[in-house]
């Protein structure tokens, strides 16, 4: 029998008589470990078992240069692991584990922009999963340069397949309304309108507000999307809204048993209650949309949007005030406009002579 074995792993013979190593420890599935004890594979397999994760792809037996190989080596690299979030973490893995089952066997060194265009136009019908696996190829291949598997990046030569629509549906001003007359003022409801509304964040991080992160008059959002900090006014409507609701936890939104809502959870509760007032077009992402059309619409400046939103660029901004009302826009425009040529009127005319400008000219 093998000493020194490390814990949770033991030695036993099957029924072949052959030496075999297993990993059982309590609350984890029971595994056989395949490399031999002291291995770097046997201490790559053990950990991952340890740590309660999947072997990741590209190990041993990864052909050295394949997507397999570059991908395996990505997921162990310090970029990888510099991720902040876990759960971004798990969504890129998504995406590359999706790619690699398709491609894991090819070289890296033989795929071109062109065979990245022909993928991107496969991808036409669903044009932002297209857009989301072209800016991780886009990272890869930087990391496939660094390990000297390339020396250009093919997926930079590409341009993201063209989106059909506009993504998710912008609450107008009626949505609005009809949710407000079925969820009035007291309910878990209307305050989870609110707060989605009122501060334009997403989902993910209105599940968190709570009364202790209020002060001086500022909701503090850490964006877990982004990492960016946020100190947001509380705008009146969302004053009245959580004084209407006291929790008395330290999350506003809980579910029926007093817990904070999970991500998935409190998206399906306001699902229900989208078409509880007869919205099933709207979601909760769609009011961080409104809101933003809101700014727009009252004139604010992208910065001004973004200083709320925690946006960095103007793109951005740009596909959320998609849906501006283009008729209070072109009010705005004209009254501007017709303002600033009153106001040079004035000035010729205060320019002129008195006679001149009495006798008009």
């Amino acid at each position: 029998m093998t000493k020194g074995l490390p814990p949770y792993v033991t030695e036993f013979r099957d029924r072949h008589g052959k030496a075999r190593l297993r990993f059982r420890r309590t609350g984890y599935p029971s595994k056989y470990i395949s490399h031999p004890v002291g291995s770097d594979a046997f201490w790559q397999e053990y950990l991952a078992l340890k740590e309660g994760k999947k072997l990741e792809a590209g190990g041993d037996r990864a052909a050295p240069g394949s997507f397999d190989d570059l991908i395996g080596q990505y997921y162990r690299s310090t970029i990888w692991h510099n991720i902040p979030k876990e759960s971004t973490r798990r969504v890129y893995r998504g995406t590359y584990e999706r790619f690699r089952a398709k491609y894991g066997s090819r070289p890296v060194a033989t795929m071109t922009a062109r065979n990245i265009a022909k993928l991107m136009e496969q991808m036409h019908e669903t044009p932002t999963a297209g857009a989301i696996l072209l800016k991780r190829l886009r990272q890869l291949f930087d990391y496939a340069i660094f390990l000297g598997m390339r020396k250009d990046n093919p997926a930079k030569a590409v341009k993201p397949p063209k989106s059909k629509g506009q993504g998710f549906h912008t609450w107008s001003e009626e949505d609005i309304e009809a949710f407000e007359e079925r969820h009035p003022m007291g309910t878990k409801a209307r305050l989870a309108l609110s707060l989605l509304l009122y501060t334009a964040q997403r989902r993910s991080d209105v599940v968190t507000m709570g009364p202790q992160h209020v002060k001086n008059g500022r909701i503090r959002v850490k964006q877990m999307k982004t990492g960016a900090e946020l100190f947001i006014p509380i705008h009146p409507t969302l004053a009245a809204a959580i004084a209407a609701r006291p929790s008395g936890q330290l999350a506003y939104l809980v579910t029926e048993f007093g817990k904070p809502f999970s991500i998935a959870g409190f998206g399906n509760w306001f699902r229900a209650r989208c078409d509880e007032a007869g919205l099933k077009h709207c979601s909760a992402h769609g009011l961080r949309k409104a809101a933003s059309r809101r700014m727009a619409e009252l004139g604010l400046s992208n910065q001004l949007i973004k200083s709320i939103t925690g946006h960095v660029t103007d793109s951005e901004v740009a596909r959320y005030t998609r849906g501006a009302d283009q008729v209070i826009l072109a009010d705005q425009a004209m009254a501007t406009m017709a303002a600033a040529d009153l106001s040079n009127q004035q000035d010729r005319l205060a320019k002129l002579p008195r006679k001149t400008a009495e006798n008009g000219g």
